[in-house]
């Protein structure tokens, strides 16, 4: 079985809007601004033998603000430039109950099983509670980037980092040591 590094995708591959001290996703490809070292650590990441998988929540879908197929054209661009090829979107609300949104695992889980990974060896990378539960949930190694966002933060054990190139220097640091 293969390991992964499961990344939320706003906050950690690309910038997010902050309203209200509150991330809100890019409403369209023109505000897309993929972070500093996002490219050079999936390249690291794939040549360490892990599986870069983006695991996002999309409630606006929900919501009537933007639609299933504009998601996909998001998550389109956002591989284009990175080399993700693999992107799980939970289009749900909170009040739907789901067992996709995040701090569920549900969404590490399916592409756990649609690409044969070994969730016990894998990571996530977070910047939001959501992320950090849902990693710790499915059993993953959680690194947690902290914005301080106007919201509650994860609870330990998490790794902190500044960026998804410093959690991705330090998995691979920690292959190579262990």
């Amino acid at each position: 079985m293969k390991r992964a590094v499961f990344l939320d995708r706003d906050g950690v591959i690309n910038k997010s809007r902050i309203i209200s001290g509150t991330p809100t996703p890019p409403r369209n490809v023109e505000e897309i601004e993929i972070l500093e070292g996002v490219v050079e650590a999936i390249g690291l990441l794939k040549l360490h033998h892990f599986v870069p998988v983006v695991v996002t929540n999309q409630p606006d879908v929900a919501r009537g603000i933007i639609t299933k197929e504009h998601v996909e054209s998001l998550n389109n661009f956002i591989g284009v430039r990175t080399g993700i090829e693999y992107f799980y979107s939970c289009l749900h609300d909170d009040s739907d109950s789901c067992t996709c949104r995040k701090p569920l695992p549900g969404l590490i889980y399916q592409a756990s099983t649609d690409h044969n990974l070994d969730v016990s060896r894998s990571y996530m990378v977070g910047d939001r509670w959501r992320d950090i539960e849902a990693g710790q949930s499915a059993g993953c190694e959680t690194y947690f980037i902290n914005y301080s966002y106007n919201e509650k933060e994860p609870k330990l054990p998490y790794v902190g980092v500044s960026s998804l190139l410093e959690a991705t220097e330090k998995i691979i640091g920690g292959i190579k040591g262990g």
